[in-house]
């Protein structure tokens, strides 16, 4: 029992991680840069 439980809670953790992910790439931030095209040389769709 306590296996399941561990397992879905790591579940659910890893889908709120990739959420995240996909909101910050829906937003034009990027996992390499952030975002701040400043500091990265200006690779960033922006």
């Amino acid at each position: 029992m306590g296996t399941i439980v561990v397992g879905l809670i790591l579940a659910a953790v890893v889908a709120v991680v990739i959420r995240s992910m996909i909101r910050d790439k829906r937003n034009g931030k990027s996992i390499q840069c952030g975002g701040d095209c400043s500091h990265c040389g200006g690779h960033c769709a922006h």
